[in-house]
């Protein structure tokens, strides 16, 4: 495992060296510059709103009230975990065991009810995601700008994504594990199966009670979630705009699009490190002409993700140093 995890680690960096490799650095450090502090600012603030936004969706999930101190105790866990998402190569789900042991310490959740609620809230991002890449897709289709071949590596691309999607879905609600799961333990190769199967069909069993009995909730966060994904073309917008080279809101669309569609793909790459940088270059090298200037817009999304992990550390130490705590709900 430590051996893949270096293996992840060299991957990323050589496409970042590579990505580096096409650009002039003094004119990228200068479209950097030109953002500001007041540029880096609202960025940070279109992101902490979309980070809200996702945090409700997780109260949503999680079953608890949808109380302002709830709000902030969600917040604090999701930061601290997403700094383990991003930095662990597991598909960003590296910090969701952490998220799911603070709240059992610190709020008396039990560990299964939150780890449904993780499952629950991936699910319904993954599903928002799905339909927000579906819509930019038709954005990409009419795109003048982007190679046929950008647009058919993002259409294979997708239809993977979706599939994923769809059949993750598809295996709790139907119960495809446990199922799978109890015909082969009819074999006697597999008999040790039967002794996790009980754990098995209790957590699709919380799965199926919230899809089922709890559909006000549900489509209320997909709507929420799928509206977090479009805060992220706001984030594009103004990003680009304070770089001193302004778009209209199909092509940051467009470069949202493709960057998270990219993201998803690159999963087993720690925070997603020059494939994200390269996706930024190639796409809006394509829209403006600039490789130089589409290296820097990755270089501004990289600054965020950087303060919001510093955050997250911030935070954990925050926590740490207040102890155990288990309130009453």
């Amino acid at each position: 495992m430590r051996a893949l995890k270096i293996i992840y680690w060299a991957v990323g960096l050589g496409l970042l060296a590579l990505v580096l490799t096409e650009v002039d650095t003094a004119a990228v450090a200068r479209h950097v510059a030109h953002i500001g502090w007041a540029g880096l600012g609202v960025v940070l603030g279109i992101h902490f709103l979309s980070f809200m936004v996702d945090t409700v969706v997780w109260q949503l999930t999680l079953l608890v009230p949808l109380t302002p101190r709830w709000l902030a105790r969600s917040w604090a866990v999701k930061m601290i975990g997403e700094v383990f998402n991003a930095v662990i190569p597991a598909g960003g789900m590296g910090g969701e065991p952490l998220k799911a042991s603070l709240l059992k310490d610190r709020h008396g959740i039990a560990y299964r009810d939150s780890m449904a609620s993780i499952i629950l809230r991936k699910t319904i991002n993954m599903g928002a995601l799905v339909v927000f890449l579906m819509l930019g897709f038709v954005v990409v289709l009419r795109s003048g700008d982007l190679p046929a071949g950008y647009k058919t590596v993002a259409a294979l691309g997708l239809a993977a994504f979706a599939l994923g999607g769809v059949l993750f879905f598809a295996i709790q609600r139907w119960r495809v594990t446990s199922l799978t799961g109890t015909w082969l333990a009819r074999w006697p190769v597999a008999r040790r199966i039967e002794a996790v199967l009980h754990h098995v069909h209790d957590m699709e069993g919380r799965l199926i009670a919230f899809y089922t009995g709890h559909r006000g909730r549900l489509w209320l966060a997909l709507v929420l979630s799928l509206g977090s994904w479009f805060l992220g073309v706001a984030e594009v917008y103004a990003a680009m705009g304070f770089l001193g080279h302004p778009v209209g809101w199909g092509d940051a669309w467009i470069i949202e699009t493709l960057a998270q569609l990219v993201r998803a793909g690159a999963f087993f790459i720690p925070a997603a490190i020059g494939a994200q940088e390269g996706t930024f270059l190639l796409v809006v090298s394509a829209i403006t002409g600039s490789a130089d200037l589409g290296l820097a817009a990755g270089v501004v999304r990289r600054l965020r993700e950087i303060v919001w992990l510093v955050w997250g550390v911030a935070v954990g130490g925050w926590l740490s140093l207040k102890g155990r705590k288990l309130p009453v709900q």
